[in-house]
């Protein structure tokens, strides 16, 4: 324990050497708009403050005004814009040169209008030396204040404030960054650097009139401007307000002027002094109608229930001030949440624990009787601390609850509770805003439920036209994904299928149909179809392909579609690759090298009738990788495709291919997403055991049959097979015989042994398979063949071959 001990003590006092070494490396930087921010940052690094501002006097030396502030929000900690210099506020103190540490009894017995909201609150005040000199004023959220090494930190930071600065805008200095003084009676007006930035502005373009900048005011929002810039709509004090002005292209800006009017006095005028920022990102006071209309702009752009629940967040919880907030729909008797914030289980009540499902709790409504109540009624409602409600809903606000049933058309869609620790009031304008937010949230939801429930019927109709899951493969691993272009409701035109072939092949196969529509989809799901159809029948990967093409040809559609088409020997690693307009496969070697095949192509699917598909031969070695892909993974606005093609390679080339999972999902991570993307990838492994193999060509003599069987005894004797061998000999001989009485053309006779599993196979030349027979009467003269094979083998069978079929048996070897 005492090594502990000394290791954190160590780590403690090691800050002041690093805080100094950071402020001097702000301090070299004197020319920067940002360093007295990027000094102030430190004391929330180094000394754990949760605000740090600096306090500079004004030139007629009456007020310490606020010159630039870090961390939270001004408004959140109860502190001003400006004191009196001759006032008893910590600030004045320390600008006096008395440094000011106040915990949060002295806090509370501090005579100031604002006091700070939290009994947790720490301050501290030091005096900045130097040209006019002010304050420095740190605030601590933390339970034990600021210690040793934070006040020397904060030392630290006031020392480097103390450096020669504009005072705060007054009459005879210059503004600050964002300042401005406005003359009451003239209406000229001084600005500092980047506020005219912020009404699109140059220098040159400012003639230094107030009108100027108003003319650049959206018409709605000038009103409430002119009561603050002229005189007699204004009194003494501060004032704050939010307006938008025009951009040449975009939305309008919303800007945050916070000012205070200065009596002149002895023949001078009043003056208006203070700041503009850009209140994009800054907190709006909930009684502002900007913050209606903020939210209902952020609504008119969210598409799914979550994007939702998720404006809603952002736009109460802040200006709220609320400790949590939770949005749920209702479906039939329960709610079912979908955005907690915050999200942690243990920040709610233990009954939303116990519902807990999977991401978010779902509970009936019936177990909540208030909030069923205020649901039925369709008005917002509030409960002030220590009201006599249900565990379930006290707990997520002990300090306050706010139901807001979200209505659309005429039914509740959905409720917003949002809750508070500490006791929170609940004013007239608060519940205007609870009110408004409940209306655009409903019509939002009910809008994003219909796009969820459609976009799910998109996916469920895509995940239908693409494999559920690829086959298993002898001496390879394959995996595919699948990505569509964006997230509206346009379906896809990609593709990809693994197709399992006889003797241990496989067909590979990539594709992409021209456009993004329900045309493209269904002619997507189409053409998967007619491919795997023409391959299982036996075709040569050419021969398949140009039946896909004439099969296009015939449907008259004004799409066409790009195919790779790769059929890979798995037992002699060799492949033959067949082009439709497409990309080539990319070959990643074991040594890591890539290269991207030389595989010759023809024209697109759908484009000329007849057309040549010359097949390009590939060698693939054991743990060599084959990629295919579809181009929107390799081609985006910022470069074509010959440098997609040459990127994805070498991303390949990079990864480690004995996971193909995780390197799928990294190439897939780094695509544009432009359009869909299709990715398929295949390792070969090479088979443990290969099959031993033997094929014999049966003439039409008649000896025809005795030839085979001799052949075929001939072979499993070379083989070493000893069992099963008189029942082998007679499933050929029926076999051979069908094909000789009842086809015309060659007949083929294939040996296979596999492990213990012998493979006898007859092709011929017809199409139609051999039935079964039902019965057989004692005074017929065939039909028992079948029934024989069936009788003896394991297992027996047919398969389409090109231009016939194959009548096959197999037999598990005994011992």
């Amino acid at each position: 324990m005492a090594n502990v001990v000394s290791e954190g003590a160590a780590g403690r006092s090691s800050r002041t050497p690093r805080a100094e070494g950071a402020l001097r490396t702000i301090a070299a930087d004197q020319d920067s708009p940002e360093r007295v921010r990027r000094v102030l940052e430190q004391a929330l690094v180094f000394a754990g403050a949760a605000f740090a501002a600096l306090y500079r006097p004004g030139a007629d030396g009456e007020l310490l005004y606020l010159a630039e502030s870090a961390g939270l929000p001004r408004t959140l900690c109860g502190v001003r814009d400006s004191y009196p210099v001759a006032g008893r506020a910590p600030v004045a103190e320390a600008h006096r040169g008395r440094p000011v540490w106040l915990g949060p009894q002295d806090l509370a017995a501090q005579p100031q209008s604002r006091r700070v909201p939290s009994s947790d609150f720490f301050l501290a005040a030091l005096p900045v030396r130097g040209d006019g000199g002010g304050c420095l004023l740190a605030i601590s959220e933390g339970p034990l204040g600021f210690d040793p090494d934070d006040r020397a930190c904060l030392g630290l930071v006031a020392d480097a404030l103390a450096v020669p600065a504009p005072p705060a805008a007054a009459d005879g200095g210059e503004p600050p960054p964002g300042g401005f003084s406005l003359a009451m009676d003239t209406g000229r007006v001084r600005v500092g650097d980047g506020l005219l930035e912020l009404f699109g502005l140059g220098p040159d373009d400012f003639d230094g009139r107030v009108e100027s900048l108003l003319s650049l005011t959206v018409p709605e929002d000038l009103p409430s401007l002119m009561s603050v810039v002229e005189a007699d709509h204004m009194t003494i004090g501060d004032r704050e307000l939010e307006f938008r002005v025009l951009r040449p292209a975009g939305p309008p800006r919303w800007l945050r002027l916070r000012g205070r009017l200065v009596p002149g006095g002895e023949g001078r005028p009043a003056r208006l002094v203070g700041s503009v920022v850009d209140a994009s990102t800054l907190r709006s006071d909930i009684t502002d109608v900007a913050r209606v209309q903020r939210l209902a702009a952020a609504l008119a752009t969210a598409v799914t229930v979550r994007d939702v629940g998720k404006a809603v967040v952002a736009a109460l919880r802040r200006p709220l001030r609320a400790d949590r907030i939770a949005l749920a729909e209702l479906e039939g008797e329960r709610l079912v949440v979908t955005v907690l914030d915050p999200p942690e289980p243990e920040d709610w009540p233990e009954l939303w624990r116990a519902e807990w499902r999977t991401e978010w709790p779902d509970a009936p409504v019936r177990t909540m009787p208030t909030l069923a109540a205020a649901l039925r009624e369709g008005r917002a409602a509030t409960w002030p601390a220590g009201s006599p409600l249900e565990t379930a809903l006290a707990e997520v606000g002990p300090g306050g609850l706010a139901v807001l049933p979200l209505p659309a058309g005429n039914r509740m869609v959905g409720a917003c509770l949002i809750g508070w620790d500490t006791p929170h009031d609940f004013g007239p304008d608060e519940r205007a805003l609870l009110t408004a937010a409940a209306g655009l949230a409903g019509q939002a939801l009910m809008r994003a439920r219909a796009f969820d429930a459609e976009h799910e019927l998109v996916g469920m109709l895509q995940r239908q036209l693409l494999p559920r899951r690829l086959p298993r493969l002898p001496g390879a691993i394959a995996v595919a994904r699948y990505l569509p272009s964006t997230a509206g409701l346009e379906l896809g035109g990609d593709w990809y299928d693994v197709i399992p072939l006889p003797d241990n092949h496989v067909a590979l196969v990539i594709g992409d149909v021209q456009g993004h529509s329900a045309g493209a989809a269904t002619l997507m799901g189409q053409l998967r179809t007619a491919l795997r159809a023409y391959a299982v029948e036996g075709h040569p990967p050419d021969v398949v392909v140009s039946h896909a093409n004439r099969l296009l040809m015939d449907m008259e559609t004004d799409l066409f579609a790009t195919c790779c088409y790769v059929d890979v020997d798995l037992e002699q690693g060799s492949a033959w690759c067949v082009r439709a307009g497409h990309l080539p496969p990319v070959l990643r070697h074991p040594d890591g090298s890539t290269e991207i095949a030389e595989a010759e192509g023809g024209p697109p699917l759908g484009v000329v009738r007849q057309s040549d598909f010359p097949m390009s031969p590939l060698r693939l070695r054991r743990g060599t990788l084959v990629a295919l892909t579809t181009d929107g993974l390799v081609e985006s606005p910022e470069s074509d495709i010959d440098e997609g093609m040459e990127r994805f390679a070498g991303q390949l080339s990079a990864a480690d291919p004995t996971p193909l999972g995780p390197v799928a999902d990294a190439l897939l991570g780094k695509a544009p997403r432009s359009d869909d993307v299709a990715l398929l990838l295949m390792r070969y492994d090479g088979m443990a055991s290969r099959p031993l193999r033997e094929s014999w060509t049966v003439w039409r003599v008649p000896q025809a049959v005795g030839h085979a069987r001799r052949f075929t005894r001939r072979t499993l004797r070379s083989w070493g097979v000893t069992a099963d061998v008189d029942a082998a000999l007679l499933v050929v001989s029926e076999l051979v015989t069908n094909a000789l009485v009842h086809t015309e053309g060659q007949v083929r006779l294939d040996i296979t042994l596999v492990n213990d599993r012998l493979r006898l196979a007859v092709a011929d030349a017809s199409p139609r398979t051999p039935a079964k027979p039902t019965s057989i009467g004692w005074e017929a003269t065939g039909g028992r063949g079948i029934l024989l094979v069936e009788a003896v083998s394991a297992a027996w069978g047919t398969l389409p071959v090109s231009g016939g079929k194959q009548v096959w048996a197999e037999f598990v070897l005994r011992d």
